[in-house]
């Protein structure tokens, strides 16, 4: 069993700041790469920044200078650090994880991994 935990999230006034975190524990054998995704109501779940084992992030041309993820491989934890929101940055957070991972006497597997997201809102 793998779990993706997100924590973070809530209500900020346009220019604020958040700083959103997501843990993945379980079964974890190895993580490539981690992310952030981000759905707003009645639009489709959007990439907002990836970033490889390796530390190698890219991120939407929305957030660009404004986001900044990083991790922690030794916590298999990820963040996004969000500065100068805008209220078109509302939307719910969702973290993914690509992993392997093994079930007890199982085979190793790969997949992605999604947390159950956290709300952002930014009030303009």
């Amino acid at each position: 069993q793998v779990q993706v935990v997100e924590s973070g999230g809530g209500l900020v006034q346009a220019g604020g700041s958040l700083r959103l975190s997501c843990a993945a524990s379980g079964s974890i054998i190895s993580i490539n790469d981690m992310g952030w995704y981000r759905q707003a109501p009645g639009k489709q779940r959007e990439l907002v920044a990836r970033i490889t084992s390796g530390g190698v992030a890219n991120y939407a041309d929305s957030v660009k200078g404004r986001f900044t993820i990083s991790r922690d491989n030794a916590k298999n934890t990820v963040y996004l650090q969000m500065n100068s929101l805008k209220a078109e940055d509302t939307a719910v957070y969702y973290c993914n994880a690509d992993l392997y991972w093994r079930d007890e006497y199982g085979p190793t597997r790969y997949g992605p991994h999604w947390g159950q997201g956290t709300q952002v809102t930014v009030s303009s």
